[in-house]
């Protein structure tokens, strides 16, 4: 049987997906290549959040060309489904699969699967068709090199119902769908089996989850559950996200459950309340900002208004005073004026944030922001850019100074080092710092540790006995 290698652009969803190709690959009997240059089958899974997404693939796909000349190469995922010809003109492009397709991917790319392709079909090598009437949701959990032992990441949701000036998303990833909440117990629980000690759940619209099962499609029967144990408390008619967090920790021995990005009119009271109250939901809270601009809000057709975030962060911060709080944010929205930027800055500076991803507006050929007039002009959206990041780490590091001197729990991960300082291990705390523990320590592992200071945007510390 032929060798595959997947190689992953971009988010979790993407990731996921990839996790769930090889899944696939491997149920076939397909061995995984070591690297690219050594596999007969190499699947692109692509970004296309922003130009330079776009700009990294095509640089792959020249480099494996090159590498590898023999091998197969198929390119799948966001930027597949949104310029499949563009793709498939490109040298040693053997076939382009859409989001739309990717759950068909193995049995289209595998000699002799009889997968007929009613979609747009060009010489057997495209496979695009209307995501918005695909209905399809991939899962497998993810492992980083760096967590392949330790925090799995599994996307329970997938697309988006919102309709953001900005975002290409919905266009390659269709209409919100929910992993059925069976599907995700079954897989925490086995993640669980295994041994894993922390698993995130993910999603394009992670807190919209659940909004499209109908409550017979969701709610768990007698051939979900096993009789020695209670059902999860179903208190709506339709699953909400809260359900799901609540269904995870009754109905699994899962340790610590970490949720990823949530939007802002998605942080519930019952969700905060939630995660401040159960020692098995990590203390992590990202909450999408993009601007702190009522204006610009408006015109990215996000559905909260400056005032609604700052209640949202600081119900959460009351509620969890040590927790981490991140946000995304976007320099240069056309028409971001600087009185604009100093409203954002300004709601950086002021809200309890601990981390930023900060991000520079990217052009989306088909989105309503691409065809704004005012376009800022690259090198004053840099600028904005730098101003958050170098705010963002001064946050930081404040935060992280707060720990000095006091214990943290964290899990290891599975990285180690050796220095001049000794050996250091390196780990993961509750609240989402990065850790580094003296000494050598198996992986997948929590521990308390005493933190001693701050060095090159780490906690260090030492082991608590007992």
């Amino acid at each position: 049987m032929p060798s595959f290698y997947v190689e992953n652009f971009g988010c979790r969803a993407t990731q996921a997906d990839g996790a769930a190709i090889e899944r696939q690959f491997r149920e076939h009997g397909l061995e995984h290549a070591g690297a690219p240059s050594q596999a007969q089958i190499v699947v692109l899974n692509t970004c296309t959040v922003t130009a330079s997404a776009d700009q990294d693939a095509r640089a792959a796909i020249r480099r494996i060309q090159r590498e590898n000349p023999g091998c197969q190469i198929v390119v799948t995922g966001c930027y597949a489904q949104r310029a499949p010809q563009e793709l498939v003109s490109l040298p040693g492009v053997r076939q382009v699969i859409g989001n739309s397709h990717k759950h068909q991917l193995v049995e289209i790319v595998l000699p002799g699967s009889g997968v007929s392709n009613a979609a747009s079909v060009e010489a057997n090598s495209t496979f695009v068709s209307d995501i918005f009437a695909h209905t399809e949701l991939l899962a497998a959990p993810v492992f980083d090199a760096a967590c392949d032992r330790t925090r799995p990441n599994l996307k329970v949701q997938d697309g988006c119902d919102n309709r953001c000036s900005f975002c290409v998303i919905p266009y390659v990833r269709g209409q919100s769908r929910s992993l059925p909440l069976p599907q995700v117990l079954h897989e925490v629980t086995a993640l669980v089996a295994s041994g894993y000690r922390e698993v995130v759940i993910s999603g394009i619209n992670l807190g919209r989850w659940g909004r499209d099962l109908q409550t017979e499609n969701w709610e768990p029967t007698s051939d979900n559950w096993p009789s020695s144990r209670q059902r999860p408390t179903i208190r709506r008619q339709q699953p909400h996200f809260e359900d799901l967090v609540r269904a995870i920790l009754e109905r699994t021995a899962l340790e610590k459950l970490r949720i990823s990005s949530v939007e802002p009119m998605d942080w519930s009271d019952e969700l905060i309340g939630l995660v401040a109250e159960s020692p098995r939901v990590a203390k992590h809270a990202h909450v999408p900002m993009q601007s702190g601009s009522d204006r610009v809000l408006r015109a990215m057709h996000r559905k909260y208004r400056p005032w609604h975030y700052r209640e949202k962060l600081e119900k959460i911060r009351v509620a969890m005073p040590n927790a981490a709080i991140g946000a995304d944010v976007m320099a240069g929205f056309p028409g971001e004026t600087d009185a604009d930027f100093e409203e954002t800055r300004r709601m950086v500076e002021e809200l309890p944030f601990t981390y930023l991803h900060v991000f520079t507006y990217s052009s989306r050929p088909g989105t309503p922001s691409a065809a704004m007039r005012n376009q800022v002009p690259v090198q004053v959206a840099r600028e904005r850019n730098r101003i958050l990041r170098d705010l963002a780490a001064e946050k930081k590091l404040a935060f992280m100074r707060l720990f000095v001197g006091k214990p943290l729990e964290a899990i290891t991960l599975n990285i180690a080092h050796s220095g001049p300082d000794g050996d250091f291990t390196e780990a993961l705390t509750d609240n989402y710092l990065k850790l580094r523990l003296a000494g050598h320590h198996e992986p997948n592992r929590w521990v308390k540790a005493q933190v001693s200071q701050v060095v090159g945007g780490a906690l260090l510390g030492t082991p608590i006995a007992g």
